[in-house]
């Protein structure tokens, strides 16, 4: 015996949905517009389902779903040339957006993206079999940026991750390693961008690009600094 699980996924109107997800190499195996609305779209195994809701806020959504795939680095780098093609650039904020590839606590290396329907689609490939939550570092700044990634990047506190960000930068007994200050300036400055703080990002982003490492740092701190060039771009 099979099963198999489809998410049905709410939005407020199905064609920009529709077009998000064409974007990203759908293709669209139902769409009715009445007796209300509603699609459907398929890429290889993956397959979503939309319905309309007129009084539905896609700010306030809550809903989403996890995507397990065996190569996130290359869905993540053609989800993004495909919404670069339809968009004319790749949406790093706002609604539909596209996040950054991270390594989280729990074994698993993921990116998020948001549809325009407010839908959280988190696609990841599995680092550990265990896939529970790490503890949290001891170390000041190892904690913070582990809390921080995973309100930033699992809850999606983004307040919550600023606060934490915000407390270890400003101590002035302790200061972080040049590859932890700048993935926290990094990290922050992202959050701010994402809050719609551009002045305070564009500072922490400056902060961010003077910080001086060394190969192996910067071969550590990959991710990030791919992040600091889009972001600052």
């Amino acid at each position: 015996m099979t099963e198999k699980t489809i998410p049905l996924l709410p939005c407020r109107t199905i064609q920009p949905v529709v077009d998000f997800y064409t974007a990203l190499g759908f293709e669209t195996t139902f769409l009715q517009k009445s007796p209300y609305a509603y699609a459907v779209v398929e890429r290889g195994p993956v397959e979503l389902q939309f319905f309309g809701m007129k009084a539905y806020d896609p700010k306030e959504s809550y809903s989403g779903c996890y995507i397990l795939t065996d190569d996130v680095d290359t869905l993540h780098t053609t989800f993004r040339a495909g919404l670069k093609a339809a968009y004319g650039k790749i949406p790093l904020r706002g609604l539909p957006r596209i996040g950054p590839l991270k390594d989280m606590s729990y074994g698993v290396r993921q990116f998020l993206m948001t549809d325009p329907g407010g839908n959280s689609i988190r696609v990841g490939q599995k680092t550990d079999e265990d896939q529970s939550h790490r503890p949290a570092p001891k170390e000041t700044f190892a904690r913070a940026l582990h809390m921080a990634d995973l309100f930033a990047d699992s809850k999606e506190d983004l307040p919550g991750a600023a606060k934490i960000i915000d407390r270890v930068l400003g101590l002035d007994d302790e200061r972080p390693t040049p590859v932890q200050l700048l993935r926290l300036l990094v990290l922050r400055g992202d959050i701010a961008l994402r809050l719609g703080d551009e002045e305070t990002a564009g500072s922490l982003l400056e902060r961010a690009a003077a910080v001086r490492l060394t190969d192996e740092e910067s071969a550590s701190a990959r991710d990030s600094l791919e992040r600091l060039a889009e972001l600052r771009a």
